[in-house]
């Protein structure tokens, strides 16, 4: 079965590699050297970032093994990652739109290099604490670095349609090309160079602090809301009227938590569900593979923003569909192809169907986040776009949480056809989005604010 990966891998680079070069001019956008240079500063900067994410997340489960907790013990520093992200991470990203985006995206490098320092010690509250910063940053990474490239576009008066360029490149580099290298780089440094497992983690760091040198010396600061009298809570009562008052932004909110649910989720049952009896697989190679799948999701989603027809809120629905169906498959191999019973040397052909479908699931994936950034920046307003990202976040960090809580509480089966039913409640929510993307909103959120801040308390 060793010739099925390096068929697979061959065949999703010769696709993307046809889909790059076969673009034409109606797949390309015509832009400004003002923007290429601002956009790739911002490439070069979000792909450290990422450098710094991705070269940790194949080691931390190991590391932990290696100072010798189990299961549970890893479980619970998990959640608490998941915790802390929900918690203080909101907070912290919510303070970018008051204190300054690009201050955040600071505070996101200081906080994920000390994350990282912590691993240099098998103390078990060292480690907690290393998690609590870690769900920290991970929050600052997915509101902060987006808020600011949003503002500081608009604000440097560059057309909007350019803005979906920044984001499909970001994905297809940042979630991509750079989650594959790092992969490659992880595993040098661990098994080649002999480093050990914290070696990724000092890696991450280095990349972390080059990429906050040039975020110092070359970005501009940029806020959401200015006013200066305006506290935190008053700030989260401001999102909430704004997630209440318009349709689109909560259904947006709803449709971005099914999906990063049941992507999460995903991470964590891939393993088990390719080796159900402890099967040796190349379990390197098939991330990044699965990245190389998401590589072609976000280069499809480059082509399909960069013309007029079809819509991103129309396409979205398809991609649901299709990612829903592909997480079936392990539930339908399992009753086909049933797993052998004892242990095997490879992987089992149930598990290379299941492959196929992971892959197309990742494709998806690759659609998936551009396209909502772009949805993002159009529906979010910008007084507290930091702010709302994060509410977003609440709810799918406490479905992870419970995920993990219970993941051995239900069969691998079960949990696929759950993400699968979140997927397709994701593609029924977009259809109505959809319908109602163009109907204007009867009053702007934030003189709803006012006049909710202005209302006598009648006691």
């Amino acid at each position: 079965m060793e010739a099925f990966y390096y068929l697979v891998f061959g065949a999703l680079s010769a696709v993307v590699l046809g889909i790059e070069l076969s673009k034409t001019t109606k797949d390309r956008i015509n832009t400004s050297p003002a923007f290429n240079s601002f956009k790739n500063n911002y490439l070069v900067v979000y792909s450290l970032m990422m450098a710094g994410d991705w070269l940790q997340g194949p080691y931390v489960y190991f590391l932990y093994t290696t100072y010798g907790f189990g299961k549970g013990d890893i479980g619970r520093l998990f959640i608490a990652g998941f915790g802390s992200s929900m918690l203080f991470g909101t907070i912290v990203g919510s303070l970018a739109d008051k204190q300054g985006r690009r201050r955040a995206c600071v505070t996101y490098c200081i906080t994920y290099i000390l994350s990282c320092i912590t691993k240099h010690s098998p103390q078990y509250r060292v480690l907690m604490i290393g998690r609590v910063l870690g769900g920290i940053a991970t929050s600052l990474l997915f509101s902060s670095f987006e808020s600011w490239l949003v503002a500081e576009h608009n604000k440097r008066g560059f057309e909007q349609q350019w803005l979906s360029l920044t984001f499909s490149k970001a994905i297809f580099l940042g979630n991509g090309l750079v989650a594959i290298l790092s992969g490659l780089f992880g595993n040098l440094l661990v098994d080649t160079f002999q480093l050990g497992p914290v070696a990724p983690f000092d890696a991450a760091a280095c990349f972390l602090a080059i990429g906050m040198a040039i975020i110092m010396s070359s970005w501009s600061e940029n806020y959401g809301d200015p006013s200066e009298n305006k506290d935190l809570l008053a700030q989260f009562r401001g999102a909430a009227v704004a997630i209440a008052s318009d349709e689109k932004i909560a259904l947006l909110g709803a449709i971005q938590s099914l999906f990063e649910g049941s992507m999460y989720t995903f991470v964590f049952l891939w393993t088990p569900a390719l080796s159900p009896n402890d099967e040796e697989i190349p379990h390197g190679f098939i991330f990044a593979t699965f990245m190389l799948a998401s590589m072609l999701g976000s280069s499809l989603a480059s082509r399909l923003m960069a013309r007029s027809s079809p819509r991103v809120e129309s396409y979205m629905q398809i991609v649901f569909v299709v990612s829903s169906a592909s997480l079936l498959l392990p539930i339908v191999s399992s009753f086909l192809v049933p797993p052998p019973k004892e242990k095997g040397e490879g992987i089992s052909f149930s598990g290379c169907l299941q492959i196929l479908g992971f892959c197309t699931f990742e494709a998806c994936v690759g659609i998936f986040w551009p396209s909502i950034m772009k949805m993002r920046s159009q529906y979010i307003p910008e007084e507290a776009r930091s702010t709302i990202m994060n509410f977003f976040r609440i709810p799918l960090n406490i479905f992870v949480c419970i995920v993990l809580y219970n993941v051995n509480a239900f069969p691998i089966t079960i949990m696929f056809g759950m993400c699968s039913i979140f997927l397709f409640m994701a593609s029924i929510l977009q259809r109505r989005l959809m319908m109602i993307a163009d109907k204007p909103k009867t009053e702007e959120w934030s003189m709803k604010e006012r006049d909710t801040e202005a209302e006598p308390l009648n006691i």
